[in-house]
């Protein structure tokens, strides 16, 4: 009786879950998460970490197939340390390069199991803001600054793919994001960011 029970209620969990992915069915998704963001190309960049936040939109096309549109706030760009010697004296320094945008991911996703779909599309962002904050030392003496960053273009395309898994109507979500455009206009870095975030459906 008790094995009887055990696979009714497997049955019913396993049919809940399809129940959420009805075609036909659209639901929003408020998530919030971590970038790790670099640049490529260039020497001794590190990874910036920084908050994405935003929702999706999705569309239930069959059982296996949706469709997601969303609009995600994403903090992005790196860090760079170099240090040496000029004329005899010691000199270090720090940078952060903050790159914030706006990102438009449009993604579809194929459920390969229930819960579980591997997802993949083509993401427009729009830049908000790039500035940069230094700190260095000299012989011992240390200072800060910050400024504009000038020459970055202010439209960006990526490749998100990845991973994402429901339960619950909790969603986390794991894609890397492949730039396809230069970030700056004189330069060939690209953006190259690793997202993790956790999201909640909401059905519409």
């Amino acid at each position: 009786m008790k094995k009887l029970f055990f696979i009714a209620s497997l049955m019913m969990l396993s049919l809940s879950t399809f129940a959420q992915h009805a075609p036909g069915t659209v639901s929003i998704q408020p998530k919030v998460g971590l970038n790790i963001a670099n640049l490529t190309s260039l020497d001794n960049a590190d990874p910036r970490l920084g908050l994405a936040v935003g929702a999706e939109l999705e569309y239930q096309v069959t059982d296996m197939v949706s469709i997601a549109a969303g609009a995600l706030y994403s903090m992005q760009g790196c860090k760079g340390e170099g240090s040496g010697s000029v004329f005899g004296v010691n000199v270090s320094a720090k940078e952060t390069y903050k790159l914030d945008y706006l990102n438009i991911p449009i993604v579809a996703n194929v459920y390969i199991t229930p819960g579980l779909a591997v997802k993949l599309g083509l993401q427009p962002g729009f830049n908000l803001s790039a500035k940069w904050k230094g700190e260095g030392s000299v012989a011992g003496y240390s200072g800060k600054s910050e400024g504009d960053i000038d020459g970055v273009e202010s439209f960006d395309l990526s490749l998100p793919i990845g991973l994402s898994y429901e339960f619950q109507n909790f969603v986390i979500d794991g894609r890397y994001n492949f730039g396809l455009t230069k970030t700056f206009k004189d330069a060939d870095p690209k953006q190259s960011v690793f997202q993790i975030t956790l999201g909640y459906k909401f059905a519409l």
